[in-house]
C-alpha cells in the first residue's frame, strides 16, 4: 500500500522553526519527488517545496518565494523520509501541512499539485504568540 504519513506540526511562535517529518511506505523515495503543500482555512491549496527523486535528478530542490530562504526541503533515502525544515515562522505560514509523491520529478507546475498522488493527512501549523 502507497502511503505517506506526516508529522511534527504544532503551536510555535513567531520567529521559531519546526521540522516536518514526511514518512513514506509502500515505495521508495529513490524514484519519487515529494512535496509539501499547505493550505490555510478559507485559502486555497498552495505548493511550499518539492525535492525531486535522488534517481531523476540528484534531489533538485524547489520553493516558492513565500518560503525562500526560510524553508529547507531535504531526502533521507535511508529513512525514506522527506523533512521540511521551517525557520523563521510567520502567522502567515498556519495552515495543515501536507505532502505527497508523484515520479520521478517535481515538474515545472510542481506548485498546482495536480499530478501528485499518495496525499498524506496533513498536521497542523500554528504561528501565535
Amino acid at each position: 500500500q502507497v502511503q505517506v504519513v506526516e508529522s511534527g506540526g504544532g503551536l510555535v511562535q513567531p520567529g521559531g522553526s519546526l521540522r516536518l517529518s514526511c514518512v513514506a511506505s509502500g515505495f521508495s523515495l529513490e524514484y519519487y519527488a515529494i512535496g509539501w503543500f499547505r493550505q490555510a482555512p478559507g485559502k486555497e491549496r498552495e505548493g511550499s517545496s518539492c525535492i525531486s527523486s535522488s534517481v531523476a535528478s540528484d534531489g533538485s530542490t524547489y520553493y516558492r518565494d513565500s518560503v525562500k530562504g526560510r524553508f529547507t526541503i531535504s531526502g533521507d533515502n535511508a529513512k525514506n523520509t522527506v523533512y521540511l525544515q521551517m525557520n523563521s515562522l510567520k502567522p502567515e505560514d498556519t495552515a495543515v501541512y501536507y505532502c505527497a509523491a508523484r515520479t520521478p520529478w517535481c515538474g515545472v507546475n510542481w506548485y498546482r499539485g495536480r499530478d501528485f498522488a499518495s496525499w498524506g493527512q496533513g498536521t497542523q501549523v500554528t504561528v501565535s504568540s
